[in-house]
């Protein structure tokens, strides 16, 4: 039987058994290029401040920066005064010479290098406006002004301003455990964001003469020092965001009067800027946990705009332990405000926005804010903060602790559409989010957009899909993916990429990181283990500043799933998905062998009669319409004979009964591995999907085969056929091959259809 079952071995893989024995000189080396080989060189070594599990370590430690500061808004010139004292405690073990300071306005200052970074061609025709706007307007200059730098007994600090970063040189080093206070006074022009396109400004309204303030990069806010880089002193050149580290604020903002304000934190003097009627509706609010409570009516904001107070108010706030402070005023605004249940705790949902917000806002900003925290909550922790605040601004997506701008505004008449609603449901859940990531989960943006924007999309596509059965997401599905992956490789970039040196930011930092973790809570890894793990980064990390492999590490660690091929293929490389059937053949028992299994036998003189059990394949001399129908060893007296030998009656009647042995060659043009998901049709018209695990790219990066014996005929065969990998190319997914229909012949179906 051993040399029997030699020569089926043979008969069925000649081709292989050829190969080895036809290799005579040996092929050059090559170093591992395997797609599942260990990460080691992709990541760096794991320390006492960071572990190979992707938790902190036990030398993890981070700066804190605590801020008081007083700013006044002068509305009729559009300019913010302010002043500032920092105390900042050095956590490090390092001892410092000097301090970092952020100054991102100064991006917007006349003279800004951010000005000039862009290629510029010249084209051959454009609007009124944007000519006007790229030739004829001058540069704005909305740069920090700072008056002076001094320390805790008022004696000046030598400092050096480049571009936005501030270097203050401190007269003898603060050594580990130290804390060092100092005090920044400065000023600057507040732009108009819609014309001058910018996360902070104001929105001028020509009908009634007000502006609507969202300010926010407002003060000089310390840079990160942390293990892996020292100061986090990279330039801010617009897209790469912040790094900030987590501190305590007292911040008094002194506004006209007849203003409505919020911020982050909580406000420390509401019965000194309310009035007796706001402050009863707010407490309603503080009750109501179903539906949103107006605190400032449409009727009273509009009253407002006509008032133009000379006067002037000082609201007063404090924060806890956030990494930023931002606040949005004017006296056009409504507010409404309600309860939300998290865990054991409340907090305030609220939105802010001027009437020609309505009325969209009035319907569903609040209640879209409570939904976005409970649905975040239950995938990474409790939300920790005591209120959440949407405020409305045209053309706006921005994001900071406990408050966010966001746009969705109606046509005059009051009428919107539906992209005009979930474009602006969609920003406040994605811009509320934020508040989770990085706002307490604390990545550094200017790095690494994608560790906040795309795990924040993720999130945002699941809570958009837990809002509305088939909510029409933008991003999060992964066949949204599949025109960007399969575009001009020369303007693609991978996630590993810092912010300023992408090409397609939002596919890239947004689009691309939330399509791959849903391929991996779906497909993957599947929800359980996923959410997992997930959640165990998101609570290992609250509060704190992770990289990007503490991500990585701690999905694997919780998991137990090993995922260096996707990370390596999705984060660290431009490769994409695409998967095909290449060849498909069909085989049968059969009771003799074809011709180029008897050349076999010939050749090592085994006789045609050995107890061997032979396969007909469709199409070829030995085959027959016959084999397709009764048991297989009906067709084979050697299988026949064996299972009676072997089996007794009851064993042989729960034996499988396969007539069919389908042979499917799957193919990989593309160079991402993904797991195998195939559906097979049968001829009765069932069908059966099976996932086979990505592992089976492993040894062949290339192509693999499978057989499959069923007692149905299959007839059909798809590749990822619910669009769950982001294969970039469905036409060879196929068998037998079908033709995909076009958008325009789709387009022209629905227009033709009764």
């Amino acid at each position: 039987m051993n040399v029997s079952r030699l020569a089926v071995s043979c008969a069925l893989t000649l081709s292989l058994c050829s190969g080895v024995r036809a290799q005579e000189e040996p092929q050059q080396g090559h170093t591992n290029t395997n797609k599942f080989r260990q990460m080691y060189q992709e990541f760096s070594t794991p320390n006492m401040f960071r572990t190979a599990s992707g938790a902190p370590g036990p030398a993890y430690y981070q700066q804190q920066a605590d801020y008081k500061i007083d700013v006044e808004l002068d509305d009729k010139n559009q300019k913010l005064y302010g002043s500032e004292t920092i105390t900042y405690i050095n956590n490090s073990p390092d001892k410092l010479e000097y301090l970092w300071v952020q100054l991102d306005q100064n991006i917007r200052s006349k003279n800004s290098p951010a000005l000039q970074k862009n290629e510029e061609t010249m084209a051959p025709a454009d609007t009124p406006q944007g000519f006007t706007e790229k030739y004829l307007t001058p540069a704005f200059d909305g740069g920090f002004n700072i008056e002076y730098v001094k320390d805790s007994k008022g004696r000046a600090l030598p400092y050096t301003i480049n571009f936005t970063m501030m270097r203050i040189d401190l007269p003898e080093a603060l050594k580990p455990g130290e804390k060092i206070a100092f005090s920044v006074k400065w000023w600057y022009n507040i732009n108009n964001h819609i014309t001058n396109r910018a996360r902070s400004g104001f929105e001028h309204f020509p009908k009634d003469g007000n502006n609507a303030y969202i300010i926010a990069q407002f003060f000089p806010r310390m840079a990160v020092y942390n293990d892996t880089e020292g100061w986090q002193n990279y330039q801010f050149w617009g897209n790469g965001e912040f790094a900030l580290p987590f501190g305590n604020y007292e911040v008094n903002i002194t506004v006209p009067a007849d203003h409505v304000l919020e911020a982050t934190g909580e406000l420390q003097n509401r019965k000194d800027v309310f009035t007796k009627t706001m402050m009863e509706r707010y407490e309603k609010a503080t009750r109501s946990f179903d539906e949103p409570v107006i605190i400032v009516t449409q009727e009273e904001a509009e009253a407002k705009e006509k008032s133009f107070s000379d006067q002037k108010k000082t609201w007063k706030f404090k924060a806890q332990n956030v990494r930023d402070f931002a606040f949005s005023t004017s006296r056009k605004y409504i507010l409404d405000a309600m309860a939300v249940k998290i865990g054991d705790k409340t907090a305030m949902a609220e939105s802010l926005y001027p009437k020609e917000g309505n009325p969209l806002w009035e319907e569903y900003s609040t209640r879209v804010v409570a939904h976005t925290l409970q649905s975040y909550s239950a995938h990474t922790f409790d939300y920790p903060y005591p209120k959440a605040i949407s405020v409305h601004a045209k053309n706006q997506g921005m994001e900071y602790p406990m408050i966010c701008w966001n746009h969705g505004r109606p046509d005059e008449d009051g009428s919107y559409s539906d992209r005009v609603k979930y474009g602006m449901i969609s920003v406040i859940i994605h811009e509320v989010g934020h508040n989770f990531f990085p706002m307490i989960v604390n990545s550094d943006e200017r790095q690494w957009g994608w560790m906040d924007e795309g795990l924040n999309s993720f999130l945002q596509y699941l809570t958009e899909q837990d809002y509305m059965e088939n909510y029409p997401s933008r991003r999060g599905k992964p066949s949204t993916m599949v025109t960007y992956m399969r575009g001009n490789q020369d303007f693609i970039t991978p996630i590993m990429s810092n912010p300023e040196n992408v090409y397609q930011l939002g596919n890239n930092a947004y689009g691309k990181p939330a399509a791959g973790l849903t391929i991996l809570r779906q497909t993957v890894m599947g929800p359980e283990l996923f959410d997992y793990a997930f959640r165990t980064y998101a609570r290992r990390w609250m509060f704190k500043h992770p990289n990007p492999e503490d991500f990585f590490r701690t999905m694997e660690d919780a998991s137990g799933v090993e995922l260096d091929w996707f990370w390596r293929g999705w984060f660290y490389t431009t490769d994409y998905v695409d998967i095909g059937i290449k060849n498909v053949r069909k085989f049968f028992v059969a009771s003799k062998p074809n011709d180029e299994v008897k050349a076999v036998l010939n050749e090592r003189n085994i006789p045609e009669n050995a107890p061997i059990v032979f396969m007909a394949e469709e199409g070829k001399e030995n085959y027959n319409d016959n084999l397709k129908t009764g048991k297989p060893q009906d067709h084979s007296t050697p299988l026949r004979e064996y299972l009676l030998d072997n089996f007794s009656p009851e064993e042989r009647a729960q034996l499988r009964q396969p007539a069919f042995f389908t042979e499917i060659t799957f193919e990989k043009p593309g160079g991402m591995p993904m797991p195998l998901i195939v559906e097979y049709t049968y001829a009765d018209g069932t069908t059966d999907t099976v996932t086979y695990p990505v592992e089976i790219w492993r040894k062949n990066d290339a192509e693999i085969s499978k057989v499959i014996a069923t007692d149905k005929e299959i007839v059909k065969i798809a590749i990822d056929p619910r669009e769950e990998t982001a294969d970039v190319n469905i036409t060879n997914n196929f068998w037998p091959q079908e033709v995909q229909k076009s958008a325009f012949d789709t387009f022209k179906e629905k227009v033709n259809k009764p």
